[in-house]
């Protein structure tokens, strides 16, 4: 289980770092209130998970149960949230952990 939460902080970490870089290079970014309202309206995509990651970025899966849709997206201190990633075929699943090793 610690392996593969490092794996996963480590991932989010490189997840910020890139999105850093988009900010700067791309414009998948934008202010996070026209991200969330360009989310919701265009695909009835709503936040289904949320967590922190390094310098006080915020990352946010977003989902739509009727198009099954789903987006990652990261929130930087500055109030700019860039995509991450996108997809189709979003569901929920309630995997139990694996016991600790």
């Amino acid at each position: 289980m610690n392996q593969w939460l490092f794996q996963m902080t480590m991932g989010l970490g490189i997840m910020v770092l890139a999105a850093q870089q988009v900010q700067a290079q791309s414009p998948n970014c934008a202010p996070r209130p026209d991200v969330l309202q360009r989310l919701a309206e265009t695909y009835g995509e709503t936040r289904r998970g949320i967590g922190m990651a390094r310098q006080g970025a915020v990352m946010e899966i977003f989902a739509s149960d009727e198009t099954g849709t789903w987006t990652i997206t990261v929130t930087l201190l500055d109030g700019m949230t860039c995509l991450i990633a996108a997809g189709e075929a979003y569901e929920v699943m309630a995997e139990a952990l694996p016991p600790d090793a």
